[in-house]
């Protein structure tokens, strides 16, 4: 999320989490407040749930608000708004039927209702809001939002409709598998009209034009500075959330993080580096599994360079002229997994034989003679000797490290190549992938349900998140399939989507690195952050403690 969500993504690897509980006051018979500070690499991008398309946005998003179903800790799906227990599927899997609870209020005491969702969900598919995800997410699924995207119908014909304030219904192109896990996403989040319209341009900007319905409420956000948020009374379930607060400082230098925990001013930071091997003997360490994946993004469309970038033996130099183990022993110092592939292993399996999704694959894997062979073709094919890539990355440290690593593998084993640097904030990096203003970058996808599609979708011809220019009409069959007329057959959609990477890779659509595991410390009195969310968000705030 996307995944650049999941689409992608430096940061997400790169966050650090931290818990401290403070006093409520001088009073020593008072009960403490349980506050949660953390440490974020960036600001938030933004706050608006049909712009967000990165886990940072989507994290924060998430906390105060909540959609139809809500992800608890391990990927369960839950009852949000709508009643998990009395939703009603129709027989052919094309219309589903919310009911909502009657006492889901918004922060300022309105009731949530079914024509919020309505609101909510058209306002995602309408073109002129320029939602990243609207489409991607939508287009073949809700009915008739392929139409509305490509200006040949209106929003308000979106395949959704409110009967009464406390029932839903949507209607949808196709079955989706996946539908439970899917609606979880912040596209699919109600919005109050009212509030939205008094605050115009203005809305999502500050905590003033943020009106949560979910487990806390944002007070206080300093650009790059940091953000607070606290328990929502308003929340039908706030006697179930245990936190009074969550407090977010940016802090991007990984050793600052390191020692603020270490004196006590966070319980909880991420490691990276040699911060690993330097703790890992703590009782405070931890290593958390996650789906998501990370990789060379190679763009095709770049302004500069589109000559090289468009020549599949230029590309596949690339791709395998850098050793990926020694990238993640360089950069994270942990035990995250150098990969061949981009969709995640442990994530999905065989609908018959259970077998896991990834069987193996060497397309791209490192390789420094086969990468010079690959560059001298490409340098006949296109009659150079010399050329200077960009390489596009954050400005925190960790970032920094990336760019540092990846120029001295690639210039070292590709002779004639010289990279450049650029390093940015989160949000311009992600500005100028989107805009394909860039030669190379590393990326990755968290995924946003729990279906390998959130991968195999990303590199379709002109899709959302596809910000490396690939294109190939065999891929774009089989994915077209699997989200049409395969739908109720899931071993050949399953065999499909495996068979639609292997195409990719063949065709060096991005180089993989690695499926992320995060290394942490943290404090043995903080419970709920001990796992990380198979998709979406990485943390269910609603759910943590402090003892």
């Amino acid at each position: 999320m996307r995944h650049n969500k999941w689409s992608l993504l430096v940061l997400a690897m790169i966050l650090g989490l931290v818990l401290v509980a403070c006093s409520s006051g001088s009073d020593s018979t008072e009960e403490e407040e349980k506050i949660l500070n953390i440490a974020e690499r960036s600001d938030i991008p933004t706050m608006d749930p049909i712009m967000t398309e990165d886990n940072v946005s989507t994290q924060w998003i998430d906390t105060v608000y909540e959609g139809l179903y809500r992800q608890a800790p391990g990927g369960e799906i839950v009852s949000g708004i709508a009643k998990m227990e009395e939703t009603e599927v129709s027989e052919d899997g094309l219309t589903y039927t919310f009911h909502l609870r009657e006492d889901a209020e918004w922060e300022n005491g309105d009731p949530v209702t079914a024509q919020d969702f309505v609101y909510g969900w058209q306002r995602a598919t309408n073109p002129d809001n320029g939602s990243f995800y609207g489409n991607y997410l939508m287009s073949g699924k809700i009915k008739n939002s392929e139409a509305i995207f490509a200006g040949e119908m209106d929003p308000e014909e979106l395949g959704v409709s409110a009967p009464d304030d406390n029932t839903f219904v949507v209607e949808l192109e196709t079955p989706v598998a996946y539908f439970d896990s899917y609606v979880t996403n912040a596209n699919f989040l109600p919005v109050h009209q009212e509030f939205l319209e008094e605050q115009g341009d203005d809305f999502s900007l500050s905590p003033d034009s943020i009106l949560s319905n979910g487990p806390f409420k944002m007070t206080e956000w300093k650009s790059e500075e940091g953000w607070t948020v606290e328990k929502n009374e308003s929340y039908w379930d706030a006697e179930n959330v245990a936190l009074d607060g969550i407090s977010v400082k940016v802090i991007k230098d990984s050793d600052t993080q390191l020692s603020n925990y270490e004196v006590g001013d966070l319980d909880r930071v991420s490691l990276s580096g040699s911060q690993v091997s330097d703790n890992q003997t703590s009782p405070d360490y931890h290593s958390l599994t996650e789906s998501s994946v990370f990789w060379l993004k190679m763009n095709q469309e770049s302004v500069e360079n589109s000559e090289y970038m468009e020549n599949l033996n230029f590309r596949k130099a690339l791709a395998k002229a850098f050793d990926n183990e020694a990238y993640v022993d360089v950069v994270y110092g942990n035990d995250s997994e150098p990969v061949d592939y981009f969709v995640p292993s442990n994530f999905v399996e065989h609908p018959e034989t259970g077998e896991d999704f990834q069987t193996g694959n060497e397309e791209l894997s490192y390789d420094v003679e086969a990468a010079q062979e690959y560059w001298e073709a490409a340098k006949e094919e296109l009659g150079f000797d010399e050329v200077t890539l960009s390489f596009l990355s954050q400005d925190d440290d960790v970032a920094k490290n990336i760019s540092e690593f990846m120029k001295t593998e690639l210039e070292k084993n590709l002779e004639g190549l010289s990279i450049e640097a650029n390093n940015v904030p989160w949000s311009r990096q992600l500005e100028l992938m989107r805009e394909k203003e860039y030669d190379l970058a590393v990326s990755g996808w968290g995924p946003d349900y729990k279906d390998a599609i959130s991968f195999v979708d990303l590199w379709v011809t002109d899709g959302e998140n596809n910000d490396v220019g690939y294109s190939n009409e065999e891929y774009d069959e089989i994915v077209k399939a699997v989200k049409g007329e395969l739908a109720n057959d899931p071993v050949a959609r399953f065999e499909a989507m495996q068979e639609a990477e292997k195409i990719a890779l063949e065709d060096a659509v991005i180089s993989p690195i690695m499926q992320r595991k995060t290394s942490v410390l943290y404090k043995g009195n903080v419970k709920g952050l001990d796992q990380l969310n198979p998709y979406g968000n990485n943390y269910s705030y609603k759910y943590v403690d402090i003892e």
